[in-house]
């Protein structure tokens, strides 16, 4: 419910504060970027690591088991390297963990690193100054789920109903909370729910919840074992009102297509962000960066998900906006001749 966020983000405001405030000391202290027990190097700022930890997110999303393929590959393909990629609670999650050390690389969508870094949205007054964009993925589209049998027609009939916003620490809320005010629904206008994708579909198919809102990747196999117990529908954001969402944000008008999923009866409008990948640059080197650049796009092919085929790396840099490249994934592009 809506009091957990305010708990969440007290304690990652709290956390940042007191990392924003050692990376200030003037003496420099110790990096605990050998805290994994990975080997390391003295790097400008810290200490390099081969000892990657590697968040993606909640089991029922895409996020987790895309970055267990891809932690697969990366020990498979480049030498002397260990990758753990571990269960999070996403986009803010994961970029708040590097921040402080935990991680060394982590999924998150492009919308969230950029106010990361700006120290806008759940960063305000908290820019992160210690990671760098190693690319995007894929276009994750914002799909407002909800079961034919509810009644509803479109997103303006959501008001007063309970809808799941996306997980504490996820980067789905801002978005969530964009559509709804974008068609007049504003925050007291509905009950919020703040829980993992998997628990908002349990609750919509006991009838204890009535719409979740999720950034998926397209197709979303989740959605298609929902569809094979239950009706499901997806609500589309008007054509205007996505453009106008667009204008406004780091979002981009977007068209979920009919063949998408077997329950579609047509195309539907919404919006997308992007999905990409985060690494710190105090302890991951501009060797390692680069290598993991490489591995993300010339293996893309290796991923089993359908996701893997939309991974590209003439697509790499769309998205990026105030994001600053990771070193290694700079003269990764330059040599590939897209800087």
């Amino acid at each position: 419910m809506r009091a957990t966020r305010g708990s969440q983000l007290l304690a990652l405001t709290g956390a940042l504060a007191l990392a924003l405030a050692a990376c200030g000391d003037d003496d420099g202290g110790e990096s605990d970027g050998e805290a994994d027990g990975g080997e390391a190097a003295e790097g400008q700022d810290g200490e390099f690591t081969t000892s990657l930890t590697f968040g993606t997110g909640g089991t029922a999303g895409v996020y987790f088991p895309l970055g267990t393929e891809y932690a697969n590959l990366f020990e498979e393909h480049i030498d002397d390297v260990t990758v753990n990629a571990i269960e999070t609670d996403a986009s803010v999650d994961n970029l708040g963990r590097i921040f402080q050390g935990e991680m060394q690389i982590g999924l998150t969508q492009n919308n969230t690193a950029i106010d990361a870094v700006t120290g806008a949205g759940e960063f305000e007054g908290m820019a992160i100054d210690n990671i760098g964009w190693l690319g995007q993925l894929y276009p994750e589209a914002a799909q407002v789920i909800t079961l034919e049998d509810s009644g509803f027609e479109s997103i303006e009939d959501l008001e007063g109903q309970r809808i799941s916003v996306g997980p504490p620490g996820s980067g789905t809320q801002a978005v969530a909370e964009a559509i709804l005010s974008a068609h007049g629904i504003e925050e007291g206008d509905y009950e919020a729910f703040e829980e993992s994708f998997g628990d908002a579909r349990s609750r919509l198919q006991d009838g204890n919840l009535d719409a979740s809102i999720e950034i998926l990747g397209v197709p979303a196999g989740s959605l298609d074992e929902l569809a094979a117990t239950h009706d499901v529908q997806l609500l589309p954001i008007e054509e205007s009102i996505a453009e106008s969402i667009a204008s406004e944000t780091d979002f981009e008008a977007y068209t979920i297509p009919q063949d998408a999923y077997d329950f579609n009866d047509g195309d539907v409008s919404t919006v997308s962000v992007f999905a990409g990948v985060a690494a710190s640059t105090t302890q991951v080197s501009p060797e390692l960066g680069y290598e993991l650049t490489r591995v993300i796009y010339e293996h893309a092919g290796d991923i089993s998900l359908a996701q893997g085929d939309l991974i590209t790396v003439e697509e790499a840099l769309n998205g990026r906006g105030d994001l600053e490249l990771h070193p290694g994934a700079q003269q990764y592009f330059e040599e590939q001749g897209l800087l």
